[in-house]
Formats: structure tokens, C-alpha cells, sequence
């Protein structure tokens, strides 16, 4: 599959797996990230967040009640997700259906932006980062969680050859990455990876910056 065909794949099935998500084995995949992200958040101060890939908005959910002030943004490629998450009614919130790799936000908008989860879905990572870079602020950073592991793990786990109807690609997944892989997207992009931890289960939590002009 295609790049397109990636996202129209992944949008088809998570709309049909919107309505049970919250209490699906994926979210409590999911859930068990988020305090780790919460965590990293409270390192530094912010005002205005967004979240890739935000799901039903759980994630911002938990920030907006540890920090009620904040501003904040969920973007997500299927509908269907989003209105789960406008569902909520967060103050100071606002969802958006739209394209990870092709952030439709103000140059240099963010304090923070957060992934969990979700960066795996994209077929062309290197544009995600680029869009990245381009909305945070002078020294802000990038947050992801996702699944990493030793390079005989991530062979087996390249995503874009499993046939179509094997269950690993049921949900439009694509890849896992290396550190390695993940320090050249940072540099490609113009941000520096300042973390990169792999935690049981082949976790992955990683920091990037956006170097102060």
C-alpha cells in the first residue's frame, strides 16, 4: 500500500472501532503511557499543547485536569474519533479531524506537542517531523511514546510487508523504529533528541527539542 492508501485504510478501521475504543486492550495499551507523559510534561511549563494522533481525547483530558489553564489542540485522521473526543466538552480545547504529516496549524504555535500511540500509523514519518518542527516554538518539544525494540524485533515488525489481512496491519499500522532511525528523522528535521529510553515491552519514550534561534 501506498501512503494514501495507508490512511484511508486506518481511517476506515478505526471508525469502525471508535465507539468500543475506550474500552478496548489498544487504549489500556495506550493508558499505560500516559502518566510517563504526564511526567515529562511537568518538567517544564507550558501554555499550549497539541496532541498527534489524540484518539477520543483521553490524553488531553488528563493534562487539561492537571493543568485547566493550558490551551489545547487534538488532531486525529478519522472522524469519527474526533467527535468521541469533542464529546468531552474540555475547556480551552479544540479537536480537529486532519493529517499528522501535514499539520494545519500557525508556524511556531506550540509549546509542546505530544504522540502516543500513534506515530507508527504514518507512512511518511519524515514529513510528520518536518510538520513537527515547524509549529513548535523556539524550544519546545516533542513527545512520543510508541513500541521500539533490538533490530531482530523491528525486522520482524516492519509492518508495511505484512500482508493486508494478517491482524498486525488490522489497524493501519506501518512501522516501529530504532533509536538509530529516530536520531535521523530528529536531525533530518532540525530537532535534537535529548531522550530516548527503551522500557519493557519495547517501549519507547522519546524527547526531541527545537533548538532556541
Amino acid at each position: 500500500m501506498n501512503g494514501i492508501d495507508y490512511k484511508e485504510y486506518t481511517k476506515e478501521q478505526f471508525a469502525r472501532f471508535s465507539q468500543e475504543f475506550d474500552e478496548s486492550d489498544a487504549y489500556a495499551m495506550c493508558k499505560e503511557d500516559y502518566p510517563a507523559i504526564l511526567a515529562e510534561l511537568q518538567k517544564e511549563s507550558f501554555q499550549c499543547l497539541l496532541d498527534c494522533g489524540c484518539g477520543t481525547g483521553a490524553m488531553l483530558e488528563i493534562i487539561h485536569d492537571h493543568y485547566p489553564d493550558g490551551k489545547y489542540y487534538g488532531i486525529d485522521l478519522t472522524p469519527e474519533m474526533i467527535a468521541k473526543a469533542e464529546a468531552r466538552k474540555l475547556p480551552h480545547t479544540i479537536f480537529q479531524v486532519g493529517d499528522c504529516e501535514d499539520l494545519p496549524y500557525e508556524d511556531e504555535m506550540f509549546d509542546d506537542v505530544i504522540c502516543s500511540h500513534s506515530f507508527h500509523h504514518y507512512p511518511e514519518p519524515e514529513r510528520f517531523f518536518a510538520s513537527v518542527y515547524r509549529v513548535l516554538k523556539p524550544g519546545g518539544r516533542l513527545i512520543i511514546r510508541d513500541n521500539t525494540g533490538p533490530w531482530w524485533w523491528l525486522l520482524n515488525m516492519n509492518l508495511r510487508h505484512i500482508p493486508r489481512n494478517n491482524r498486525l496491519l488490522h489497524y493501519g499500522d506501518v512501522k516501529f523504529y530504532s533509536r538509530r532511525e529516530m536520531k535521523r528523522f530528529a536531525r533530518k528535521s532540525g530537532l535534537v533528541m535529548e531522550i530516548f529510553a527503551e522500557h519493557e515491552g519495547h517501549k519507547m519514550h522519546c524527547v526531541m527539542r527545537k533548538r532556541n534561534v
